[in-house]
């Protein structure tokens, strides 16, 4: 049998190896841990030995380490300290190196399986892992090879050896050919080459029996040997310098370092608990010294008991922490009790843990909470109690609480209640009693008495030797009845012919119109609508009727629905109607007539006309949204409804196909879409042609040559005209690309803009604004080739619609621009909470008074608590005109302001919030326990009597006694039946219910017959003795 050693010394190269050890090397020595040599992977034969060795530096230790080895995880092999498991020390005196040792003798299958030691030294401590795996052992035969190479036959040569060499070379080739087979059968393996590369990435034990489950892969020891044979260079950890250990053990309530070291103090590091990340908070504190990264959990819970995860980029560290609960013990248990039948009982107990998990028996069987009004469980901090809410005699037993440390125990007495009858059932029986606690009432109430229930009756108490009888009497009496007439009432507030209510409901929501009437006899009930007769028991709109009650109930409300309803009652006594109208609002009708009157290069004029049918309400605005052509993505082109009948749409792709369709909104929602415009392509107009020359002149003609524009737009050349005039060049403005559409400045900026033309002779430029002349701010200098339109500091009066006008006789060309000069908004109006709901408050506000005379394209809101003022942004770029801000504290007032946002940035002044949120803390109120007062008085009774005895003349004497009694009772002293009063040669004490009477040198006369009285309100005891005085010789 072979002998495998676990530490990596020197081993005689016969001894068996792990293949999970050569695929994994061990890891190099821990710079801060205690094990200068930690025991490595063992595997090892059946019925072979095992030497585990594992070296602790004890020079930087304050004391002698103790090292325990364990099997799993909890199981310690010190308990099977024996003939199969031995452990061993030693210390080297020079070096302080601590040996320990674990041999296992003969080894069996049942050893295999992950292994842990761990060394403590005071407050420091350290473990490793290692893995012992057990194989089948070799045939029995194996040993003696040469005897299967002995010559068979005797027929030899004296010269020929003993063995046959010749055999022995063919069993040689033999065995290389099985070695090549085996190998091609290896190489002919089905499993996957991506199987394989996952494999070489493993870094821990237990993911290569995960993988083999995952595909299938039966032979698991078969995939290490291949694994092993597969030369895989250990990847080397590029982030780690050192990683977590592999578990760490800790008790419940103390705390526990985990460190990693890196090798570059700049990588991002995270930690995990079970694959959550992990935030710093009081509990898990994050500290960086150097390289070296420390998560330290405080106060570790059995909630902390978990895998660990250190991640720096897709590197990984794993651990494990083990949480050691102490054992709960019962510091107080509860007390023995006894109560009466139908008390409240409750039985208290305190252990040392709170939170901890107890259980109560009665009478050795476990008690549940299945019978809720029974038993109640409740715990306060460490304290646990049993609550009885009525006891009954079955209750009475012995009551036990036990912990996983300890149990405590308690008797609870029920007894019976006496039972005392303050009021018969024929009436009082005499003067009433005084009672110390409600009494307790039982009826027996016969509705609709009948000759029948004539006879004696009689009250049986459950549990109580006392009856209680009555007799009933029955008396027939005659009543005539006289129909009573009462003229019919409709009770609405539009009751009557001159007033009328009109109710208004949604289109699509349901009405319920209940309506209550009276009269004697009950009164016929008749509805019409616009005069006509109406009553369906059924359908959408229906009638219901009950007792005093008609209802009209319209289920989807419809427009066809809308209606003078007419309700009239009547009967013998009169009638009564009621007129209510009904309107049903919906939303409106798509626009009509939606279309595209103008076209740019990257704009477009919509126009529409408003709904035939408004919904009932007027329409508030309108909605436009755009898409490309065979697209199904509609985007929205205005966020606030418009109230015009146009809209010009911008920032369009030259030559692509657009349509558009637009939306009436008002008060009840928004319509269906209009139809779509017919597809139409925002294009520029062709720039002219360049290069024009006049190649060749005769009498009648002239050749001309040009060459094609330098931007043909998307719409393409068609063909060219030409034309010609007697004298001078025809006027054409080249208006440049930029001015084509809106030209947009800020406020203050210069406006500086050179627009060429040609023409000859030099033609009259004239400029306009909307139809009118020039500012005096605006300054134009015209040149023969161009003009010049300049404006120092732009103003927002400066925006609007400029033309040009170049006119050469009767020739004319004219050219439009527009300015638009935009400034920062103004803030929003305003701003308030409206709602308040948990940890989130609903902020709105309305759009600003001013945009800047540009389009709003959001709002940037802002939170500050009350307390600090400190703002802090919760939203950038909002759109809506409200929003919700969550993750409030609870307790904290707070305060919001809102800033507008358009092309310009956002609005210098906020829109500040007029109320505040408040997240209110949660009430917290104390409902004291209701006990029930209990009667403690009780009538003198003497515990201890007065006894009979002799005393000395001339010697004081005492005479004792002890009385019980609540009230306290007033004490009388008498000799022979006369009271002693303030006689000073007595004297009377009274200290804690016992009594003393002192007499000072009895004489002869003192003696007699001597009697104590105590009297309360409850009654009254007496106890006497004899004295008897002797006079000495």
């Amino acid at each position: 049998m072979g002998r495998a050693v676990g530490e990596g010394q020197a081993e005689p190269p016969k001894e068996p190896k792990d293949d999970l050890d050569e695929i994994n090397p061990p890891e190099p020595r821990d710079p801060d841990g205690l094990f200068i040599s930690k025991p490595q992977n063992v595997l090892v034969e059946s019925g072979g030995d095992v030497l585990v060795v594992a070296r602790v530096d004890g020079a930087q230790l304050p004391v002698k380490p103790s090292m325990k080895w364990f099997k799993g995880k909890w199981v310690e092999l010190g308990a099977k300290s024996g003939a199969r498991f031995q452990f061993r020390e030693s210390c080297e005196k020079e070096t302080k190196v601590f040996t320990f040792e674990l041999s296992i003798s003969k080894v069996v299958p049942g050893d295999r399986g992950d292994y842990r030691c761990e060394v403590t030294a005071k407050d420091k401590k350290d473990s490793c892992s290692f893995n012992i795996d057990v194989e089948g052992g070799r045939p029995s035969g194996s040993d003696n090879v040469l005897q299967t190479f002995k010559r068979a036959d005797n027929s030899k040569d004296e010269t020929a050896g003993e063995l046959d060499f010749s055999g022995l070379l063919k069993k040689r080739e033999e065995q290389a050919e099985e070695t090549r087979r085996k190998k091609k059968d290896d190489e002919e393996d089905t499993i996957p080459p991506e199987i394989w590369e996952l494999l070489k990435g493993v870094t821990k034990k237990s993911e290569y029996e995960r993988i083999a489950f995952q595909y299938g892969i039966t032979d698991l020891r078969g995939m290490l040997k291949r694994l092993k044979k597969i030369k895989v260079e250990p990847k080397k950890s590029e982030a780690f310098i050192r990683k977590l250990d592999p578990a760490y053990q800790v008790d419940k309530g103390n705390k526990i370092r985990l460190m990693v070291e890196l090798s570059n103090p700049d990588l991002p590091l995270k930690w995990y608990k079970n694959g959550q990340l992990i935030k710093p908070s009081n509990k898990y504190v994050f500290e960086n010294v150097g390289l070296k990264r420390i998560l330290t959990i405080n106060k570790c819970s059995l909630a902390d008991d978990a895998a660990y995860e250190c991640r720096v980029n897709d590197e990984k560290s794993f651990t494990e922490v083990f949480v050691k609960e102490p054992p709960v013990t019962i510091v107080k248990g509860p007390e023995d009790q006894q109560v009466v039948v139908g008390e409240r009982a409750v039985l208290e107990a305190e252990v040392s843990e709170e939170g901890a998990q107890v259980m109560w028996t009665k009478d050795g069987v476990e008690l549940t909470r299945e019978d809720a009004f029974k038993y109640r469980f409740k715990k306060d901090g460490k304290k646990h109690f049993l609550i009885l809410n009525e006891a009954t005699k079955e209750d009475t037993g012995r009551y036990r609480i036990l912990t996983n440390g300890g149990e405590a125990e308690a008797e609870l007495i029920v007894e019976e209640k006496q039972l005392e009858v303050l009021q018969g059932i024929s009436g009082v029986l005499g003067p009433p009693k005084r009672c110390w606690r409600p009494p307790r009432i039982h009826k027996l109430v016969i509705d609709d008495v009948r000759p029948e229930d004539e006879g004696d009756y009689t009250f049986v108490p459950d549990g109580f030797a006392l009856t209680l009888s009555a007799k009933l009497n029955f008396l027939e009496i005659k009543v005539e009845y006289v129909p009573k007439q009462e003229p019919p009432k409709i009770h609405l507030d539009c009751s009557g012919r001159d007033t009328e209510q009109t109710l208004v409901v949604v289109a699509g929501n349901k009405l319920r119109l209940d309506v209550p009437i009276s009269g004697e006899p009950l009164p016929t009930v008749t509805w019409t609508k616009d005069g006509q007769v109406f009553s369906c028991p059924e359908g959408r709109v229906r009638l219901e009727e009950k007792h005093g009650l008609s209802s009209l109930v319209v289920e989807s409300a419809e427009r066809g629905d809308e209606g003078r309803y007419e309700i009239r009652v009547t009967n013998p006594a009169g009638e009564d109607t009621a007129a209510i109208t009904i309107r049903v609002v919906d939303v409106p009708d798509p626009p009509e007539a939606v279309r595209v009157t103008q076209v740019g290069e990257d704009w477009a004029v919509l126009v529409w006309e408003p709904p035939k049918f408004d919904g009932g309400q007027p329409v508030t605005g309108y909605l436009v949204e755009r898409k490309k052509k065979g697209s199904h993505r509609w985007m929205k082109l205005n966020f606030e409804a418009l109230p015009a009948l146009s809209f010009e749409a911008t920032r369009m792709i030259e030559g692509v196909l657009y349509e558009m369709r637009v939306f009436a909104l008002n008060a009840i929602g928004v319509s269906a879409p209009s139809l779509n415009t017919p597809p139409f392509m925002p294009i520029a107009p062709t720039s002219e042609p360049t290069h024009l020359t006049l190649e060749d002149v005769t009498d009648t003609t002239a050749t001309l040559k040009w060459r094609p524009p330098e931007r043909l737009g998307a719409g393409g050349i068609d063909g060219y005209l030409v034309e010609w005039c007697r004298e001078g060049e025809r006027p054409k403005i080249r208006l440049p690309r930029h001015l084509r559409q809106t030209y947009v400045r800020k406020v203050g900026e210069q406006v500086n803009l050179v627009i060429p033309f040609q023409g000859k002779p030099r033609p009259q430029v004239t400029w306009t604004k909307e139809g009118g002349a020039l500012g005096e701010d605006v300054h134009v200098r015209t040149s023969e080739r161009d003009t010049v339109f300049f404006i120092r500091a732009a103003a927002r009066g400066h925006s609007g619609r400029y033309g040009l006008s170049v006119r050469i006789e009767g020739m004319e060309d004219t050219a439009h621009m527009r300015l638009r000069v935009v400034e920062r908004p103004g803030p929003p109006r305003k701003v308030q909470v409206k709602e308040v709901w948990g940890f989130n408050a609903l902020l709105e506000w309305e759009p600003p008074e001013d945009d800047g005379n540009a389009e709003i394209t959001g709002y940037t809101v802002m939170k500050a608590d009350k307390r600090t003022m400190e703002w802090f942004t919760v939203y950038e770029h909002n759109r809506p005109l409200r929003c919700t801000v969550s993750e409030l504290v609870m307790g904290n007032e707070y305060l919001f302001k809102v800033f507008s946002e358009n092309l310009c940035g956002l609005s210098e002044q906020p829109g500040l919030s007029c109320n505040t949120a408040i997240i209110p803390k949660a009430e917290l109120r104390l409902k004291p326990p209701q006990y029930q007062e209990r009667d403690f008085r009780s009538a003198p009774r003497f515990l201890t009597p007065l006894v009979d005895r002799s005393a000395v003349a001339g010697y004081s004497t005492a005479l004792n006694c002890a009385v019980r009694g609540h009230p306290k009772p007033k004490v009388v002293w008498l000799k022979n039946q006369v009271a002693i009063g303030e006689d000073p040669k007595f004297l009377a004490r009274h200290s804690q219910g016992v009594l003393t009477l002192l007499i000072r040198k009895p004489g002869p006369f003192d003696g007699g017959t001597y009697t104590c009285r105590a009297v309360n309100e409850l009654g009254e005891a007496l106890t006497e003795c004899r004295l008897e005085i002797r006079v000495p010789q």
